[in-house]
């Protein structure tokens, strides 16, 4: 028996009751503002019903388009960045694109072009937290860039999706003054980034002029550093802090093992609070209060703004993606 004949662009017509353009409008993702998002999705049901692909290289000859765009991150065992890159997927996938997920250099070092030459590769990059001068590879290839939880000032990206980490340190702040602590330290990130020199920056304006004294420790991002940053400030038994406020919740973790080894209660003797809001903020005792970050929003945003950048629209300056704390059981009032 012969094999059944591979569906064509006229059948997905036929079944969805349009034309031939509409199925090419769609595939081609230049429907917006031509047809309605009904039919769009009436033309796509139609395709997957009848099993239809379109030639995808040869309409990527005919367009000079790959369908294809780059998420680059700091990390991919980060939990925060696995939430992102299902977000940014998932807009992606709406829109016929192809995400590829790349992690950048540790080091801080300018990220390697993983092709040669990433133009003839890729439509566009959208990268997280990092500095713009990591991405000088891309840069220079002209890829439309959109960056995330990064500097706005940034002149390179087309546009910046941020979370509103000022508004996080704040509502943290705020909770622990409201408690009655007045002796904190801060486990800094010791990142060179815009978001955690942000973060430090709101959380002196926070404090500033409530009479509370602030300490800083940098720690890098991790449960084991986040520890020993505790440590050093909780062996200070004369000016011991009275709350350790943690820039990310793997820190806090650390910060709850210090207080323990040093024989100390979490929250009757000292209180502890992390950002992000991470698996591992509820899964430990007592349950951490942190800053819920929603990673898979700025994803999904971070997305649709590439969406408008290759499609020649200006995206603008998005508003910043709202946090809000948790509050849970590792803060309590300062002993007496």
């Amino acid at each position: 028996m012969a094999d059944k004949a591979r569906p064509t662009s006229r059948d997905v017509a036929r079944e969805a009751g349009v034309s031939q353009a509409t199925v090419s409008l769609v595939f081609g993702d230049k429907w917006h503002g031509r047809v309605s998002e009904r039919i769009a999705m009436e033309v796509r049901d139609a395709a997957s019903t009848l099993g239809y692909r379109p030639n995808l290289a040869a309409r990527n000859l005919r367009t000079g388009r790959t369908r294809t765009v780059m998420l680059i991150v700091p990390a991919l065992t980060n939990e925060y960045y696995a939430r992102l890159y299902t977000g940014a997927a998932q807009v992606a996938a709406q829109h016929g694109l192809g995400v590829v997920l790349y992690p950048s250099p540790s080091d801080g070092r300018p990220a390697r072009n993983p092709f040669v030459s990433a133009q003839a590769s890729l439509d566009g990059v959208l990268a997280s937290s990092m500095a713009s001068d990591v991405l000088s590879a891309f840069d220079g290839d002209g890829l439309p860039l959109v960056m995330l939880d990064s500097d706005p000032a940034n002149s390179r990206a087309a546009t910046t999706v941020n979370l509103d980490v000022v508004d996080g340190m704040r509502q943290v702040a705020t909770h622990l003054l409201a408690l009655g602590h007045r002796r904190i330290a801060h486990i800094a990130a010791e990142v060179d980034s815009w978001t955690f020199a942000v973060r430090s920056r709101a959380l002196a304006a926070a404090l500033d002029g409530t009479g509370a004294e602030l300490r800083t420790v940098h720690a890098a991002l991790t449960m084991d550093a986040g520890r020993r940053a505790a440590e050093t400030v909780l062996h200070d038994s004369g000016r011991r802090p009275t709350a350790l406020l943690c820039d990310f919740d793997f820190l806090a973790v650390g910060a709850l093992k210090a207080a323990r080894r040093l024989g100390l209660r979490v929250p009757e003797d000292v209180s502890v609070t992390g950002f992000d809001d991470l698996t591992i903020a509820s899964a430990v005792e007592p349950e951490l209060t942190t800053v819920r970050l929603p990673a898979k929003e700025v994803g999904m945003q971070g997305m649709t703004a590439l969406v408008s950048v290759l499609a020649d629209e200006r995206p603008g300056n998005p508003a910043d993606i709202p946090v809000s704390l948790v509050v849970r059981g590792s803060t309590a009032p300062p002993p007496a």
